[in-house]
């Protein structure tokens, strides 16, 4: 039995980072915008899932 703490999967599948909303840039051209911020995140996650996947090679291509 596992705790509800605990996940039951010790090796999830990354989760993509969620893409900001229009409304979250301010449009005053900020050094660190919000869209600089998720390029690097999506960057980051390409990375983990390519990783992941390398480790988990009978997983399905998309996420479900």
């Amino acid at each position: 039995m596992t705790s509800p703490l605990t996940s039951a999967d010790p090796d999830p599948r990354p989760q993509a980072p969620e893409r900001p909303l229009p409304s979250d840039c301010c449009d005053s051209g900020c050094a660190v915008c919000v869209h600089d911020l998720y390029a690097e995140e999506l960057i980051a996650y390409r990375q983990a899932l390519a990783a992941w996947t390398l480790r988990h090679p009978d997983a399905s291509a998309t996420p479900p």
